[in-house]
């Protein structure tokens, strides 16, 4: 790649003959927009990982607090979710929207299935929009019109990276990628951050070559937790102070506890600096 050129990155069509990890975790959530494909590899993967369908769960947990917390406690009314995913219950716009019915939300993903299934549920929603692009491509979703539409620079805004940074190759830089998104933000703003990771070199070496394999190539790595932290570097981590198993951070009294600890959801929340 040239100095100053663009990076690419493909769009994908529907492919029902590989596993995806967007109709995966809508699985390990109890939706129906999966394939059996998906619904095969969530139990090899469950067999391995059992910790994974309730991961998961606790997962969009923290998910939903997070922004609770955030539109509740700092005034936030804009977020742009990389990765989103597919809709389910209680997703990002409906929760913020709860605490300010003005909140903006842009979601961002470059499965075709997410697209039209997000589309659908916000055709009503003026405040809210979808996005089929590589959440890699910084520049470009930026100056997406739907952005620059609903995203307003001078007004508190959250980036979420909820369980997504694992599906960024290292090739790709997942690091530069939310230094890019933080610049874009700038100081003052939000980034929630999050990804699997594990102290097992077993457990991160197998996940990592079944999903790659299972994915298509749609898959970065399983990752140790000094791997999250320097993610945070120039950020101000919010209270509780410090970086953990998402489903530890600011918890619920019902959440479930994961059966092992082979693997977990890594990461926190933080402000900005200058």
């Amino acid at each position: 790649m040239s100095q100053g050129e663009k990076p690419q990155h493909e769009v994908r069509p529907v492919d029902t003959e590989n596993p995806s990890v967007a109709r995966m975790y809508d699985y390990y959530l109890g939706g129906r927009n999966n394939y059996e494909v998906d619904r095969a590899a969530c139990a090899a993967l469950s067999a391995q990982a059992p910790s994974t369908e309730i991961l998961a769960q606790n997962n969009r947990r923290f998910l939903r607090r997070v922004v609770h917390v955030l539109a509740a406690e700092y005034g936030v009314r804009q977020f742009i979710d990389h990765g989103s995913g597919l809709p389910t219950q209680d997703n990002v716009h409906e929760v913020a929207q709860r605490v300010h019915p003005d909140a903006r939300v842009i979601y961002i993903d470059n499965d075709p299935i997410v697209l039209a299934h997000g589309k659908a549920l916000l055709k009503t929603d003026e405040n809210t929009d979808v996005i089929r692009a590589d959440m890699r491509d910084t520049e470009a979703i930026f100056e997406h019109p739907s952005v620059k539409r609903l995203i307003d620079p001078t007004q508190p805004t959250a980036a979420l990276f909820v369980s997504v940074l694992h599906c960024i190759p290292d090739k790709d830089n997942p690091g530069k990628l939310v230094r890019d998104v933080a610049r874009r933000l700038g100081a003052g703003n939000f980034m929630v951050i999050c990804q699997l990771v594990s102290d097992d070199p077993h457990v991160r070496t197998w996940v990592t070559e079944f999903m790659r394999e299972s994915t298509g190539g749609n898959w970065g790595r399983v990752r140790e937790h000094y791997e999250v932290d320097r993610y945070f570097d120039e950020m101000e981590v919010l209270p509780p102070g410090e970086l953990m198993d998402v489903s530890k951070w600011r918890p619920e009294d019902l959440a479930p506890k994961q059966p092992g600890d082979e693997w977990i959801e890594y990461g926190g929340v933080a402000r900005i600096l200058g």
